[in-house]
Protein backbone atom coordinates (compact mmCIF):
# COMPACT_ATOMS: atom_id res chain seq x y z
CA UNK A 1 0.00 0.00 0.00
CA UNK A 2 3.15 2.19 0.45
CA UNK A 3 3.53 4.70 3.45
CA UNK A 4 0.14 5.41 5.26
CA UNK A 5 -0.69 8.03 6.67
CA UNK A 6 -3.16 8.27 9.66
CA UNK A 7 -6.54 8.38 7.63
CA UNK A 8 -8.65 11.54 7.58
CA UNK A 9 -12.45 11.83 7.23
CA UNK A 10 -12.93 15.35 4.94
CA UNK A 11 -16.59 16.72 5.74
CA UNK A 12 -18.51 18.90 3.78
CA UNK A 13 -20.82 20.92 5.87
CA UNK A 14 -23.87 22.57 4.86
CA UNK A 15 -26.49 24.53 6.66
CA UNK A 16 -29.75 26.41 5.80
CA UNK A 17 -30.29 30.58 5.05
CA UNK A 18 -33.77 32.02 6.67
CA UNK A 19 -36.58 30.52 5.89
CA UNK A 20 -40.21 31.04 6.46
CA UNK A 21 -41.19 31.29 9.97
CA UNK A 22 -37.16 31.29 11.13
CA UNK A 23 -35.56 34.85 10.63
CA UNK A 24 -32.23 33.62 11.93
CA UNK A 25 -31.22 30.22 11.38
CA UNK A 26 -29.07 28.62 13.79
CA UNK A 27 -27.18 26.45 11.36
CA UNK A 28 -26.29 29.33 9.24
CA UNK A 29 -24.04 30.51 12.20
CA UNK A 30 -23.10 27.08 13.20
CA UNK A 31 -22.02 26.29 9.66
CA UNK A 32 -20.38 29.96 9.01
CA UNK A 33 -18.48 29.72 12.24
CA UNK A 34 -17.46 26.17 12.39
CA UNK A 35 -14.02 26.57 10.60
CA UNK A 36 -12.98 29.04 13.29
CA UNK A 37 -14.50 27.85 16.11
CA UNK A 38 -12.35 24.42 15.32
CA UNK A 39 -9.35 26.51 15.08
CA UNK A 40 -9.95 28.00 18.36
CA UNK A 41 -10.70 24.91 19.76
CA UNK A 42 -8.62 22.46 18.35
CA UNK A 43 -9.56 19.91 15.15
CA UNK A 44 -11.11 17.03 16.56
CA UNK A 45 -8.54 14.11 15.49
CA UNK A 46 -8.64 12.63 11.80
CA UNK A 47 -11.06 15.58 11.05
CA UNK A 48 -10.61 17.59 7.83
CA UNK A 49 -13.11 20.43 6.98
CA UNK A 50 -13.83 20.37 3.21
CA UNK A 51 -15.95 23.00 2.70
CA UNK A 52 -18.92 24.53 4.72
CA UNK A 53 -21.63 25.86 2.90
CA UNK A 54 -25.31 27.73 3.39
CA UNK A 55 -27.69 26.50 1.14
CA UNK A 56 -30.90 28.64 0.25
CA UNK A 57 -33.87 26.95 1.80
CA UNK A 58 -35.39 26.09 -1.54
CA UNK A 59 -36.23 22.66 -3.28
CA UNK A 60 -36.15 22.43 -7.01
CA UNK A 61 -35.07 26.15 -7.43
CA UNK A 62 -32.04 25.74 -5.11
CA UNK A 63 -30.82 22.43 -6.74
CA UNK A 64 -27.88 23.82 -8.50
CA UNK A 65 -25.95 25.33 -6.09
CA UNK A 66 -27.18 22.24 -4.16
CA UNK A 67 -25.08 19.85 -6.66
CA UNK A 68 -22.33 22.27 -6.89
CA UNK A 69 -21.82 21.34 -3.31
CA UNK A 70 -22.21 17.19 -3.79
CA UNK A 71 -19.80 16.86 -6.77
CA UNK A 72 -17.41 19.27 -5.04
CA UNK A 73 -17.19 16.49 -2.49
CA UNK A 74 -15.79 13.86 -5.33
CA UNK A 75 -13.81 15.85 -7.13
CA UNK A 76 -11.85 17.27 -4.43
CA UNK A 77 -11.57 13.51 -3.07
CA UNK A 78 -10.54 12.11 -6.39
CA UNK A 79 -7.48 14.45 -6.06
CA UNK A 80 -7.24 13.56 -1.96
CA UNK A 81 -5.11 10.41 -0.97
CA UNK A 82 -6.59 7.11 -1.18
CA UNK A 83 -6.71 7.28 2.65
CA UNK A 84 -9.19 10.34 2.68
CA UNK A 85 -13.01 9.62 2.97
CA UNK A 86 -15.94 11.84 2.14
CA UNK A 87 -18.96 12.85 4.67
CA UNK A 88 -21.17 14.81 3.28
CA UNK A 89 -22.95 16.42 6.60
CA UNK A 90 -26.51 18.28 6.29
CA UNK A 91 -27.77 20.89 9.15
CA UNK A 92 -31.04 21.95 9.24
CA UNK A 93 -33.47 23.40 11.90
CA UNK A 94 -36.63 22.18 13.61
CA UNK A 95 -37.80 25.21 15.34
CA UNK A 96 -40.49 22.70 17.49
CA UNK A 97 -37.75 20.26 18.89
CA UNK A 98 -36.11 20.79 22.52
CA UNK A 99 -33.13 18.21 21.50
CA UNK A 100 -30.82 17.34 18.18
CA UNK A 101 -31.82 14.30 15.93
CA UNK A 102 -29.52 11.98 14.03
CA UNK A 103 -31.43 11.26 10.61
CA UNK A 104 -31.89 7.76 9.81
CA UNK A 105 -33.67 7.99 6.51
CA UNK A 106 -35.06 10.82 3.88
CA UNK A 107 -38.29 9.55 2.14
CA UNK A 108 -38.84 10.32 -1.64
CA UNK A 109 -41.96 12.85 -0.86
CA UNK A 110 -41.82 16.43 -1.45
CA UNK A 111 -44.82 18.19 0.72
CA UNK A 112 -43.89 21.64 1.69
CA UNK A 113 -46.61 23.10 4.41
CA UNK A 114 -45.48 26.35 3.47
CA UNK A 115 -43.78 27.54 -0.13
CA UNK A 116 -39.82 27.64 0.35
CA UNK A 117 -38.16 30.52 -0.31
CA UNK A 118 -38.62 30.66 -4.10
CA UNK A 119 -42.20 30.32 -3.91
CA UNK A 120 -42.37 26.47 -4.30
CA UNK A 121 -45.09 24.30 -2.84
CA UNK A 122 -45.08 20.90 -3.93
CA UNK A 123 -47.95 18.35 -2.31
CA UNK A 124 -46.86 14.46 -2.50
CA UNK A 125 -44.46 15.25 -5.48
CA UNK A 126 -41.58 12.73 -5.42
CA UNK A 127 -38.60 14.48 -5.01
CA UNK A 128 -36.92 12.11 -7.72
CA UNK A 129 -39.60 10.15 -9.99
CA UNK A 130 -36.95 7.85 -11.49
CA UNK A 131 -36.85 6.67 -7.78
CA UNK A 132 -40.28 5.69 -7.92
CA UNK A 133 -43.15 6.41 -5.39
CA UNK A 134 -43.36 8.72 -2.65
CA UNK A 135 -42.91 6.20 0.15
CA UNK A 136 -39.26 5.05 -1.65
CA UNK A 137 -37.00 5.64 1.56
CA UNK A 138 -33.15 6.26 1.69
CA UNK A 139 -31.30 5.44 4.56
CA UNK A 140 -27.40 6.63 5.48
CA UNK A 141 -25.21 3.67 5.74
CA UNK A 142 -23.59 5.47 8.72
CA UNK A 143 -24.40 3.44 12.27
CA UNK A 144 -26.99 6.35 13.73
CA UNK A 145 -27.65 4.65 16.75
CA UNK A 146 -23.90 4.51 17.52
CA UNK A 147 -23.29 7.96 17.13
CA UNK A 148 -26.35 8.93 19.08
CA UNK A 149 -25.22 6.69 22.13
CA UNK A 150 -21.58 8.24 22.04
CA UNK A 151 -22.82 11.77 21.80
CA UNK A 152 -25.07 11.01 24.48
CA UNK A 153 -22.55 9.55 26.64
CA UNK A 154 -20.73 13.21 25.95
CA UNK A 155 -23.51 15.17 27.64
CA UNK A 156 -26.04 15.81 24.38
CA UNK A 157 -29.36 15.86 24.58
CA UNK A 158 -29.82 13.42 21.37
CA UNK A 159 -32.07 11.45 20.09
CA UNK A 160 -32.00 9.50 16.54
CA UNK A 161 -34.89 9.71 14.04
CA UNK A 162 -36.74 7.97 11.36
CA UNK A 163 -38.85 11.28 10.14
CA UNK A 164 -36.85 14.27 8.44
CA UNK A 165 -40.12 16.16 7.97
CA UNK A 166 -41.30 16.54 4.04
CA UNK A 167 -39.74 19.68 3.56
CA UNK A 168 -36.40 21.13 2.62
CA UNK A 169 -34.51 19.31 4.99
CA UNK A 170 -35.51 15.96 3.83
CA UNK A 171 -35.47 16.89 -0.25
CA UNK A 172 -31.98 17.79 0.52
CA UNK A 173 -31.18 14.74 2.60
CA UNK A 174 -32.79 12.24 0.23
CA UNK A 175 -30.55 14.46 -3.27
CA UNK A 176 -27.69 13.95 -0.92
CA UNK A 177 -28.12 10.15 -0.02
CA UNK A 178 -28.63 9.40 -3.61
CA UNK A 179 -25.55 10.95 -4.77
CA UNK A 180 -23.27 9.15 -1.82
CA UNK A 181 -24.32 6.00 -2.80
CA UNK A 182 -23.63 6.31 -6.63
CA UNK A 183 -20.60 8.23 -5.58
CA UNK A 184 -18.93 5.68 -2.81
CA UNK A 185 -19.37 8.45 -0.16
CA UNK A 186 -21.82 8.78 2.99
CA UNK A 187 -23.91 11.28 4.12
CA UNK A 188 -25.88 12.44 6.85
CA UNK A 189 -28.46 15.23 8.64
CA UNK A 190 -28.87 16.82 11.97
CA UNK A 191 -31.59 18.53 12.90
CA UNK A 192 -31.11 21.17 15.57
CA UNK A 193 -33.06 23.36 17.63
CA UNK A 194 -33.19 26.90 17.98
CA UNK A 195 -30.74 29.10 20.06
CA UNK A 196 -33.38 30.02 22.39
CA UNK A 197 -33.51 26.57 23.35
CA UNK A 198 -29.89 25.16 23.40
CA UNK A 199 -27.34 27.99 23.04
CA UNK A 200 -24.92 28.88 20.85
CA UNK A 201 -21.98 27.86 22.40
CA UNK A 202 -23.49 24.44 23.10
CA UNK A 203 -24.48 23.54 19.47
CA UNK A 204 -20.96 24.72 18.02
CA UNK A 205 -19.53 22.24 20.84
CA UNK A 206 -22.00 19.57 19.33
CA UNK A 207 -20.79 20.19 15.73
CA UNK A 208 -17.66 19.57 16.77
CA UNK A 209 -18.25 16.50 19.28
CA UNK A 210 -20.80 15.09 16.25
CA UNK A 211 -17.30 15.54 13.58
CA UNK A 212 -15.01 13.69 15.85
CA UNK A 213 -17.21 10.71 16.26
CA UNK A 214 -17.96 10.71 12.81
CA UNK A 215 -14.20 10.57 11.99
CA UNK A 216 -13.81 7.54 14.91
CA UNK A 217 -16.32 5.57 13.02
CA UNK A 218 -15.29 5.71 9.64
Amino acid sequence: MGSEGPPTVTFHVTGFKKFHGVSENPTETIVSNLKEYLKRNGQPKGVTIGSCTILETAGQGALVPLYQTLQSSVSKEAEASNFSKAILLHFGVNSGATRFAIEHQAVNEATFRCPDEMGWKPQKVPIIPADGGISKARKTCLPVDEITKSLAKMGYDVVASDDAGRFVCNYVYYHSLRFAEQNGIKSLFVHVPLFLTIDEDTQMQFAASLLEVLASLY
